[in-house]
This record gives structure tokens, sequence and C-alpha cells, in this order.
């Protein structure tokens, strides 16, 4: 069994700890009317988006989610809350030093031994969800459990649709598709990305994602019988309908979205066993991108 395998099926316990860890880091976390800007590089910046959505979307105040990279530095926030599982990507670092002294800093990370332990102001550490594998998968759905339970969106119901997801077969004929698409809805479209995501890096897979009300300006026009979309959340009305008149296979689960992700972390690794892949070795990448000065 491969890395990424063994710690994408230990996430339900990771979910559980995690949730558990919210109240003790509760001083850390952004607090109710706080203007927050969430920052992250790849997987982290998706679900930076995931939880700018949240957020708002429970009155707990305006947030915005950036790539490190794309920070306005001149924007006025009252917190920066930093995703980073390393600790040292270049691209983090730089803003929360820019930071340093103006804005309030916390950084979400999964190894206190880096120098994002001296940028940030407040560090919360999930050490229990490091990974060894490149592909992220369990620190990233594990830092968004424990904030969605900071925000009280999290219950027990979420960590057993994550075991019925490692558990329950995958939808029959996914690996031998060639192009995959995957739709969210406010929070889940930051989900969608992330799974495009894990497929590219795994299984060097065609993926697409988008906000599923914009499949249909233009996208879907590329769906045929070699296409796969995979919906995370609720469906707008008549999308699936329109979606497998082109032939495309049409894949909305019922569990919460966050479990689906898991599903779809499962078919990046059988679709990249199927073409014989390590997903443990993804082309190019690397477990942090470190810039040389």
């Amino acid at each position: 069994m491969t890395h990424v395998e063994n710690e994408l099926n230990s996430q339900p316990e990771c979910w559980t700890r995690a949730a558990d860890l919210a109240e003790r880091h509760r001083g850390a976390l952004p607090e109710p009317g706080e203007r927050v800007a969430v920052v992250g590089c790849g997987t982290s910046y998706f679900m930076a988006q995931a939880v700018a959505a949240l957020r708002e979307g429970a009155g707990q105040g305006e947030t915005d989610a950036f790539a490190a990279s794309e920070f306005p530095s001149r924007r006025p926030y009252d917190r920066i809350l930093a995703l980073t599982r390393s600790g040292t990507t270049t691209e983090v670092l730089d803003v929360l030093r820019e930071s340093h002294g103006r804005t309030r800093t916390t950084a979400l990370t999964a190894d206190p031994d880096t120098p994002v332990v001296s940028a940030a102001d407040d560090l919360v550490v999930l050490d229990f969800a490091d990974e060894r594998s490149v592909v992220q998968t369990r620190f990233a759905t594990t830092a968004l459990t424990l904030l969605r339970a900071h925000l009280g969106l999290h219950t027990d119901a979420v960590v057993a649709d994550a075991r019925t997801a490692l558990a329950a077969d995958l939808p029959h004929g996914l690996t031998g598709r060639t192009q995959f698409a995957f739709l969210g809805r406010g929070w889940t479209v930051g989900l969608a990305h992330e799974a495009a995501l894990k497929m590219r890096e795994a299984s060097l897979a065609w993926t697409e994602s988008y906000p599923a009300m914009e499949y249909r300006h233009g996208p879907i026009s590329v769906s045929g019988d070699t296409t796969a979309t995979w919906m995370l959340g609720t469906a707008p009305d008549g999308l699936a309908e329109q979606v497998r008149a082109t032939g495309a296979s049409w894949i909305e689960g019922g569990l919460d979205p966050l479990a689906e992700l898991v599903r779809v972390q499962r078919l990046a690794v059988a679709v990249a066993a199927a073409r014989g892949l390590d997903p443990d070795r993804p082309r190019h990448l690397t477990r942090s991108v470190i810039l040389a000065p």
C-alpha cells in the first residue's frame, strides 16, 4: 500500500482528533466579526477558499481567500490565517513576515520545527496529520475539519460519512474515463478545485473544476462519453440531465462534501494504478516549494 493510501485511510481518526482540538485553540483562531484573509498554496489555497466561504456563510465576518503569492499586502485585515503543511513554503512565509507587527497572524501547520514558528503570531500544530507523501490528503482535510468545528459546523455524521467513503465501492467504470470535471457550490467550489488537483497530481489525468452554475457556460461543450462529471454537494436543478445528455457519467454523492473528496482521493489512486503510475512519486512535484532568495 502506498503512503498516500495509508494517509487517506486515516482521515476519520484525524478528523475526530482535530474537532476535539478546536476549542483548545479558540484563542488562536479567527474571532466573530474579524475581517480575515486565509492564504495558502496549492491544496492549502483550495482549503482556504472553502474556509472563507464557510466563515462568511456562518455570519462570522468578511473572509477572503488568496493564493499566498497573490496576497494584496496593502489591504487591511484583522487577521491572516495561513495554511501550510510543511511550514516552509516560501510564499506563505513571505506573507507572514511582511505582515508582522501590522496584522495578527495564525498558522496551521503539521511541523512545528520549521520557520513558520517564528513567522506567525499564533500557531496551531496538527502533527498527527502530517504526511510522508507529496500529495496532500489528510493534512488538508484535517485542517478544514478543525476550522469547521471552530465555526460550529462539524458533526459526528461527517466522520461517519468519511468511513462510508472509504468502505463503499467507487462508481463503476470511472478508471477508464479520460476526462474528469469536478463541480461545487459555495464552500464546495474549493473542494472541487482540490479534487481536480488530486487527480492531476496522482494520476496525470485531464481534470477541470468549476462552480457548478458555470459549467453550462462553455465547459460542458467538451463533455462526452469519455467524461466523468462529479458534483460535490447539491447540484443545481437540471444540471445532471444536461450532463448525461452529453454522454458523460454523472456522479452526485449523498455524503458530506468533505467525505466526497475522500472518494475522489481514492479514485485518484485507482486511476494511477490503472495507468501504472506511483502516486507517491508525482511528476515534477516536491513536498514544499522553497524558492531561492
